[in-house]
């Protein structure tokens, strides 16, 4: 499948797979061209700033409320949605898990959802859930919709081919894409069996952070981020559609595929970007930058400087800084921090935290570099450090995350995590260079 993107962060684009399938102003006809059926799909209220306000016009096959059945309710027990308080009875603790095993029976991406946790409220469209995909097999006539948030996939074994009605991305472990809410899609495996994580957004759609005093350049830039061209499927083979909405499930039969979009124009659309592509910024003489200098999207909250989710990157990058302590420092917050790693070692954490797993350092609650890390950085040479073949990554919210009862309860789940501190000894004997015998 040869695939094409359009460049450029929240661009309004045009794309048509046929000629003249897009309507030219006011010398269009009065019927749509092909016998395509016009469809506007809105992200934003109708009355939004200009700035913020989010549409699409697809000319399609068929409109999407055309579908042979009603919607009946189906279960994914494993997908939650917040409020879910009650779902655990595992104490408030820093944790920490192991890659999820990949199934053993037959599983897509939309079955393979697995919850880790849930923050704020999905009707009151504030929060977020944490979660992570296990499939080994792709969806073919089955395809999905959220209607409660947009999801950002972050694969991390496997790549995904995600087809939207907006066109197609292929999505490798060191790339992201977002899928914008209420947009249908369908997941098919690239090369085998995939894992990844997901992070589903209630609230205010991802954009990228201002950049303050950093100026024009730096961190993730607009042009980096890629939109898909229009594609279309004009297939009449039974199709199923499942919608989440207010965290239930619902099913319907479409006796056609619903990826039929031969054209479109707008502003809300999918998009991927490339985690290569990001350039860091950080201290160059002393000093430890906070790392809000790694942030690669955000979502706002009412409250400016504070977001409803921040997701940030710690990539390869050098470390030069003197007089300082390199890896992040211990730390309590108000925000709430999953983190996973999609390759190689994370500096903070070398031993026991390993690509496709996840840890959890909830609000207020102290974390930071282990023994070992926490060693390493206080006696290392302060030359320039190249930091290679790594990327860990940092869902954070405002909101306090809670745990599943399937992560409370999972297999991979370990029990000694907090053990990484114990050898933090005393060092204090009164004297300034302290005890480091």
């Amino acid at each position: 499948m040869a695939l094409s993107y359009m460049p450029g962060f929240g661009n309004d684009f045009e794309t048509e797979t046929l000629p003249g399938a897009l309507p030219q102003g006011q010398n269009s006809p009065q019927r749509c061209a092909y016998g395509l059926y016009a469809e506007q799909l809105s992200g934003s209220p109708f009355t939004a700033p200009r700035g913020t306000n989010e549409r699409s016009w697809l000319y399609r096959i068929r409109p999407s409320v055309r579908h042979t059945a009603r919607f009946k309710p189906v279960r994914y027990a494993t997908w939650k949605s917040a409020p879910n308080l009650d779902d655990s009875e595992l104490p408030i603790g820093q944790l920490r898990w192991d890659p999820l095993p990949m199934p053993n029976e037959e599983t897509d991406f939309l079955a393979g959802m697995r919850t880790v946790t849930t923050a704020g409220d999905v009707n009151g469209q504030a929060g977020m859930a944490a979660h992570v995909y296990v499939a080994n097999v792709s969806m073919v006539d089955d395809h999905v919709f959220n209607a409660d948030g947009e999801l950002l996939i972050v694969p991390q074994e496997g790549g995904l081919r995600v087809f939207t009605e907006m066109g197609v991305m292929e999505v490798e472990p060191g790339e992201i894409c977002i899928v914008p809410r209420g947009m249908i899609f369908k997941v098919e495996l690239m090369d085998g069996p995939a894992r990844g994580y997901v992070c589903e957004n209630y609230g205010a759609k991802f954009t990228l952070p201002d950049r303050g005093p950093i100026g024009a350049n730096c961190l993730a830039n607009p042009r980096d981020f890629k939109t898909p061209v229009a594609w279309y499927e004009d297939k009449e083979t039974p199709c199923r559609l499942t919608v989440k909405w207010c965290g239930r499930f619902y099913v319907t039969e479409v006796g056609h595929s619903p990826l039929d979009v031969v054209a479109w124009h707008g502003n809300y659309a999918p998009y991927k970007y490339d985690l290569s592509t990001y350039s860091p910024v950080g201290a160059i003489l002393f000093d430890h930058p906070d790392p809000s200098i790694f942030t690669v999207l955000t979502a706002p909250s009412g409250e400016e400087g504070t977001a409803n989710i921040d997701f940030v990157i710690f990539p390869p990058r050098w470390m030069v800084a003197e007089h300082t302590f390199r890896p992040p420092w211990y730390h309590r917050n108000i925000m709430s921090e999953f983190m996973g790693l999609i390759k190689g070692q994370y500096d903070a954490k070398e031993k026991g935290f390993v690509p496709g797993g996840m840890s959890l350092h909830n609000m207020m609650l102290p974390h930071g570099p282990d023994a070992f890390g926490f060693e390493k950085a206080s006696t290392a040479d302060l030359g320039p450090q190249k930091l290679d073949d790594t990327m860990a990554f940092m869902f954070e919210t405002r909101f306090p995350q809670h745990v599943t009862r399937f992560a409370a309860e999972a297999e991979v789940l370990q029990d000694d995590y907090i053990d990484c501190w114990a050898g933090l000894k005393k060092r204090f004997d009164g004297t300034p260079e302290g005890d480091w015998s």
